[in-house]
């Protein structure tokens, strides 16, 4: 079975069986939602649909983009990601991990954010890989 990887250069710190999930976190200055769509493949990570509740500072709106209940939805063609590479800073407070109609902060699988770990890697990967 085909799982979510979390870790950095390769190193797995934690392992989610799921095959799709969504990753979602406040803007650091607009504090505004945004959410990713992942599907989990053995080529990588595929971006599906994503949604932001509002632009500002950093946060352009594609022109394809529809408002749909509050939130502008749009789809980017992007290859498979291996890995998709995210800051995680104390500072910029925790992403949320969803899949199965429930979020969870990152917090619970890596505990909080650190300073000295500034950033964070999720690959596709094999489960028991870890």
């Amino acid at each position: 079975m085909i799982g979510l990887c979390l870790g950095l250069a390769g190193v797995v710190w934690a392992q989610v069986p799921t095959d799709d999930f969504t990753l979602a976190w406040n803007h650091t200055i607009e504090k505004i939602r945004w959410e990713e769509d992942y599907r989990v493949t053995p080529d990588g990570l595929l971006l599906g649909e994503a949604r932001v509740r509002g632009s500002g500072a950093g946060m352009e709106i594609p022109d394809d983009a529809e408002l749909r209940n509050g939130a502008w939805h749009y789809q980017r063609q992007m290859p498979p990601l291996q890995p998709l590479r995210v800051g995680r800073t104390p500072e910029a407070g925790d992403y949320q991990l969803c899949f199965d109609q429930r979020c969870h902060a990152l917090s619970e699988w890596l505990g909080p954010p650190q300073a000295d770990r500034p950033a964070l890697e999720l690959w596709s990967c094999s489960a028991g890989s870890t």
